[in-house]
């Protein structure tokens, strides 16, 4: 990860000027979950703080839930997202659809607030960060590869988040991710075989990605609103298409031996005739 994100700490230099800092940078989405922090020496040099100071600022953060150390293995950003729901609430989710439902609804909602916030508020850094997602989204697609092309795909999404610069809309949302990227509401890879869903998610993102660029917050909204009907219509037919492949295929085995019976019973017919 970049190391230069630390600044150098003025005036006091106490433990709480680090944890300050620290807490900003994970507020703010700047460091995510699983990132790992430099090491303790280059750490306190960043800072301009004695290694003490430093070393009890990253105790203070790791009391607060914040950053985990491995004993060897270094310090790294806690799992500060979480868990939305409990386990058995997502259990319960899995087997009612109208949460999945619900769950598009309000993904429709915030998208639509964050792409209009990304519209008027993305920095020149954003807008080149995005581009480079938007890239990598390119190739992916190129590549016919539906598990890189996933996680790019909530890559984008973060960073529309991102963009909008509000730290709620930002934790929100990627909690929703979460959810969305182990598979709790619907199974993404259905919307993705269904022919021609691809290219069209992708133009989809090519559209958010293009209002934020313009700075229009109103296509920004529209085109994020746009994508989440399409992903809940494409899902519907997803499955509906899926329920109709698992009827036929049991329709096949269920008549099969009576298809293979008169087709016994026509060759005996035929080779009676035949006499």
């Amino acid at each position: 990860m970049t190391t230069d994100i630390f600044a150098r700490i003025a005036h006091s230099r106490t433990s709480d000027d680090v944890v300050h800092q620290i807490e900003v940078l994970v507020l703010e989405g700047i460091l995510r979950v699983g990132d790992r922090l430099p090491g303790e020496r280059e750490l306190a040099k960043q800072f301009d703080v004695s290694r003490p100071i430093l070393r009890e600022a990253l105790k203070v953060l790791e009391g607060r839930g914040l950053l985990l150390t491995q004993h060897g293995g270094g310090t790294f950003v806690a799992d500060v997202i979480g868990q939305v729901f409990t386990r058995p609430v997502m259990e319960l989710i899995t087997r009612h659809q109208k949460a999945t439902l619900d769950y598009l609804e309000y993904r429709r909602e915030m998208e639509g607030i964050s792409a209009e916030f990304a519209a008027r508020r993305a920095t020149k850094a954003d807008k080149a960060l995005l581009t480079r997602i938007v890239t990598a989204m390119k190739a992916a697609h190129q590549k016919d590869d539906f598990e890189e092309e996933a996680a790019i795909d909530v890559e984008f999404h973060s960073a529309i988040g991102e963009c909008a610069h509000n730290i709620i809309l930002l934790h929100t949302l990627r909690s929703c991710y979460r959810l969305l990227a182990e598979g709790v509401f619907y199974n993404r890879a259905l919307v993705y075989n269904l022919p021609g869903a691809r290219e069209q998610l992708l133009a989809q993102h090519l559209a958010i990605y293009e209002a934020v660029m313009a700075g229009d917050p109103e296509a920004g909204r529209r085109a994020a609103q746009a994508h989440i009907d399409f992903v809940a219509r494409a899902m519907t037919d997803a499955e509906r298409s899926g329920d109709w492949e698992r009827v036929s295929k049991l329709r096949l085995q269920q008549r099969a031996p009576d298809l293979s019976g008169t087709d016994k019973t026509t060759k005996q017919k035929q080779s009676e005739a035949a006499q």
